[in-house]
């Protein structure tokens, strides 16, 4: 029997911040690992649906040669349980919202940086309400997450 393809999910609040780091840190990673992964990002609120992410996110992520501009918010949906084998959330109040809507026998839950050794549990801090340096912050922990659950998917 075949094995699924793997497909990820990276989930934050608004979708405009951190879970399109994420998703564009695990692009990189997947394509320097040499995985073929097909890879998301959403948000469990509305709020920013059809938007870019935030001018301070796609700054930090094109200082490291990734262009986001062209990602769009959405929400995530009753499907992607089932089009995503694995569903990673950026903070634990995510996670418990994904918990509530996750129908059994679907995409496995974690957070992203429970992939980090040593940092089970732990949540991306939001920058949203900061200044460019929790960007930076959050871009670290996206990357460090994203290398991480490469490795994994890899085994």
């Amino acid at each position: 029997m075949p094995t699924r393809k793997p497909a990820v999910l990276f989930v934050c609040l608004g979708n405009i911040c951190r879970s399109p780091l994420a998703e564009a840190a695990f692009r990189r990673a997947a394509e320097l690992g040499g995985l073929d992964v097909a890879v998301d990002s959403a948000g469990t609120s509305g709020w920013h649906i059809g938007a870019p992410p935030d001018p301070r996110a796609q700054a930090v992520a094109l200082r490291h040669g990734i262009d986001i501009s062209g990602y769009r918010g959405r929400q995530v949906q009753p499907e992607d349980f089932a089009r995503f084998t694995h569903i990673v959330a950026l903070d634990r109040d995510n996670l418990a919202a994904l918990k509530r809507l996750r129908p059994a026998d679907s995409a496995e839950l974690s957070l992203l940086l429970d992939h980090v050794p040593g940092r089970g549990g732990e949540a991306v801090a939001d920058p949203y309400y900061g200044d460019e340096s929790g960007f930076d912050a959050t871009w670290a922990d996206a990357t460090a997450g994203a290398r991480a659950l490469v490795e994994k998917l890899k085994r």
